[in-house]
């Protein structure tokens, strides 16, 4: 059910509602290196009209069949792609179960269409838009512009490096939890809303 405060963050980005992703992958290139493990956060507008995160998405996933496996990128994130304690959706699952997630969301919000967020955007958006199109499945976000927190916060911050932007915001880092989807959408999200929310703007 949408609600007037649910409904104001309709208003403060356009009849957009941003949607903080985060991926992992085994590699660089989104249309032959597997994606492994995405994450999603909602955002959300309080009473007081600044913005927090809600609710989280998130799942492992296998790799779609023919992807490449980067030895080098998973030996970055650790991520072993096949072992059993995974529980790792196939890939087609996955979006289809993150496509219900952003289509709730809106839904609930009143705005037209999700928009990514995500710290170098372009590189979640374009990991996700390759899996949708490998399966048919529509695209859940804008098809091409993005939130992106690095250039934010290079604006806002003084940095462009998550860790980094994040100890200046005083959010805070664990370098140990890093390169897990989950936790850098969470951390990212947390920037996000901290840059929203010191930025001068009446709705």
């Amino acid at each position: 059910m949408i609600t007037f405060m649910s409904s104001l963050i309709k208003k403060r980005f356009r009849g957009f509602l941003p949607i903080v992703v985060d991926v992992e992958t085994a590699g660089f290139n989104a249309k032959k290196d597997a994606l492994l493990e995405v994450a999603a956060v909602n955002i959300i507008m309080n009473e007081d009209r600044t913005i927090a995160k809600e609710d989280v998405w998130h799942e492992h996933i296998l790799p779609f069949k023919g992807a490449n496996l980067d030895e080098d990128a998973l030996a970055f994130n650790q991520i072993r792609p096949f072992h059993p304690f995974r529980f790792a959706l196939e890939e087609s699952d996955a979006m289809h179960k993150l496509s219900d997630f952003v289509k709730d969301k809106i839904s609930n919000s009143g705005c037209q269409k999700a928009i990514l967020v995500g710290h170098n955007a372009s590189f979640d958006h374009s990991f996700l838009l390759a899996a949708c199109q490998r399966h048919n499945i529509k695209f859940m976000f804008h098809s091409f512009s993005t939130f992106d927190t690095a250039t934010m916060a290079a604006l806002a911050l003084g940095e462009t490096v998550l860790a980094k932007a994040l100890k200046v915001s005083k959010i805070g880092y664990d370098a140990n939890a890093a390169h897990s989807a989950l936790y850098d959408a969470k951390q990212t999200a947390k920037l996000f809303c901290h840059i929203i929310n010191h930025t001068h703007y009446k709705t």
